[in-house]
């Protein structure tokens, strides 16, 4: 009798850890989805400022970008991206006169 005794509690040993197991993986799951997303909703990602039309921007380190420039009166964006220097001033269209 103390033979099956043990292996009914064996077995519910068993099927308690194939439950943990099973429990385990969709929690694993879950957090590695939902960590990241935490993360960029409280700002550890980049983020988008408004800037307004009278604000002029400065450029920051290591900026490369493609350009409009003008040929013959029109302008046109460049083919390829252009280094552009730290520190130089981009400015809203409403400080250009055409």
């Amino acid at each position: 009798m103390t033979s099956s005794h043990g292996s009914r509690s064996a077995s519910s040993r068993t099927s308690s850890s194939a439950r943990a197991g099973r429990l385990r993986t969709p929690i694993l799951i879950l957090l590695l989805f939902a960590l990241p997303v935490i993360g960029f909703a409280s700002g550890c990602g980049s983020r988008t400022v408004f800037v307004p039309e009278e604000s002029p921007m400065r450029i920051g380190p290591s900026s490369s970008l493609r350009v409009y420039h003008r040929i013959d009166g029109v302008w046109t964006l460049s083919e390829n991206r252009i280094a552009i220097p730290e520190g130089w001033y981009l400015v809203p269209p409403s400080y250009v006169r055409d």
